[in-house]
């Protein structure tokens, strides 16, 4: 009794010194934690807990921000949304339909006449930065042009259409619509990104193009080549610079950078469990990026995305998609490090959850990644964390399950057990959790919509239009 009623009078006390920090936000990062629900959530600090030895009395990062909000992420026409919906909620302050990037609910999905149509263009809080005259930034551990990070920029009537090779895998025009990648590096507002760091090359690169960790070539048939295009409009700007591997990452100056473009993967960037030494970590991207953005006196948006988490739950890979989770939790150490909390809103999200749930009754602590305990049906073990949908579903052999013993359940990409058969899962509809830290997080308490999400930073970082901070009548 002692032990718990004086930790809790501390926690108790803890609270009741939570003040706001009621003044303009001069920076703001968002990290999302793409496809990371509470309970991928509730694994990562347990596994950051068996790595330091508190175990369940750990804490993560963002558990030590003031203040925390429950989000709902439906969309305009499906009740459990995909990254691109969401995006744009939570990115612009309007929903959308499901697929759908930077456009309003007139947009469906594929129709590229509406898409071109301004007026069903929604405005994401990093452009309202940069008409405010401040810095902006994206890393993500996904292709660059993905769904998440699209949603700061690109306004597209199908995810999918990253370049225009794409869009005729798609049946649509890539003359009348203009791909994501294209939007990145020559729109109006991708082209006035600072730091832009993440995977995808090849949606940059035309076909006769080598890429340069080998002997597969870009994917554009236009023949464009939107790294060198980025290059030569930067020269015009200021100092840049393009690196493709970690070592380069490492050797910028970033103290006399103006432009920095990192693309470290063909696609997607290489799970840490692999160990992949070309590729930098989110931390490593994260503390650059920062590095960069931090010379405008001005200040500046950030957006982190830890997209990985979301592509292993997509395999069933929970293994993979906790350590994810756990690097993930690396870089917002390093942003609250590098950062002052009187002036740096921080934020720490998820655009929607994934079906994995903790199962049975492990002990306290066990192994976030192993077994949890035996059936007392068939006598089997199972792994605490397991799938409701997705590639794991396994067929039952003489009404019996696989025994995950069996099927060496600790290496990295064991595809945990599921149970309904699916190609990759899909999402998990339920709430997600937000916390923030800084200027104005104390709007960020209670239950909202995740469109919610970037009015409340518009108010406080004084940009965009609505209610302001900074505003006399606000």
């Amino acid at each position: 009794s002692a032990f718990w009623n004086a930790r809790c009078q501390a926690e108790l006390a803890d609270q009741l010194a939570k003040t706001p920090i009621v003044s303009q936000a001069k920076n703001v990062i968002v990290f999302l934690g793409d496809g990371t629900g509470i309970a991928t959530f509730t694994a990562a600090r347990l596994l950051k807990g068996q790595r330091s030895g508190k175990y369940e009395l750990e804490q993560s990062a963002w558990e030590r921000f003031p203040f925390s909000s429950i989000i709902k992420t439906y969309n305009t026409n499906m009740q459990v949304t995909d990254s691109a919906a969401s995006s744009t909620a939570y990115l612009n302050g309007v929903k959308g339909n499901q697929a759908t990037i930077g456009v309003d609910a007139n947009v469906l999905l594929g129709d590229c006449l509406a898409m071109n149509i301004e007026q069903f263009h929604t405005e994401s809080v990093l452009k309202n930065f940069q008409d405010a005259g401040r810095s902006t930034g994206i890393v993500t551990t996904t292709r660059v042009t993905h769904a998440s990070p699209a949603g700061n920029y690109a306004h597209i009537a199908e995810r999918h259409w990253e370049n225009d090779n794409d869009i005729e895998d798609y049946n649509g025009d890539p003359d009348a619509c203009d791909d994501i990648a294209e939007q990145l590096v020559l729109g109006n507002t991708g082209s006035k990104i600072k730091v832009i760091m993440g995977g995808g090359r090849k949606k940059f690169l035309p076909e006769d193009a080598v890429d340069p960790e080998g002997e597969t070539s870009g994917r554009r048939k236009d023949g464009q080549n939107l790294i060198d295009t980025w290059i030569n409009q930067k020269n015009l700007l200021g100092t840049n610079s393009y690196v493709w591997n970690r070592s380069e990452l490492l050797a910028v100056d970033t103290a006399n950078t103006d432009y920095l473009l990192g693309l470290f993967d063909y696609s997607h960037m290489e799970y840490r469990v692999d160990n992949d030494a070309s590729n930098p970590t989110l931390s490593e991207m994260t503390r650059a990026a920062i590095e960069v953005l931090q010379r405008d006196v001005n200040g500046f948006f950030l957006f982190v995305e830890g997209g990985l988490i979301d592509t292993a739950h997509h395999l069933n890979e929970h293994r993979s998609a906790v350590e994810e989770a756990f690097e993930f939790e690396k870089a917002v150490e390093v942003a609250v490090s590098m950062t002052d909390v009187q002036d740096t809103l921080i934020i720490v999200t998820a655009d929607h959850s994934q079906p994995m749930t903790i199962n049975g009754y492990p002990s306290r602590g066990s192994d976030i990644l192993g077994l949890a305990s035996v059936s007392d049906v068939d006598n089997m073990p199972f792994t605490t964390l397991m799938y409701t949908n997705g590639p794991g579903f396994r067929d039952q052999k003489n009404d019996l399950r696989p025994n995950p013993v069996d099927e060496n359940y600790e290496d990295p990409h064991y595809v945990a057990q599921a149970t309904v058969p699916m190609v990759e899962s899909n999402h998990n509809g339920e709430d997600v959790i937000l916390y923030a830290r800084g200027p104005h997080a104390h709007l960020f308490t209670g239950i909202h919509e995740n469109a919610y999400i970037p009015h409340a930073i518009r108010y406080a970082a004084c940009v965009g239009s609505g209610l302001s901070f900074c505003s006399a009548d606000a």
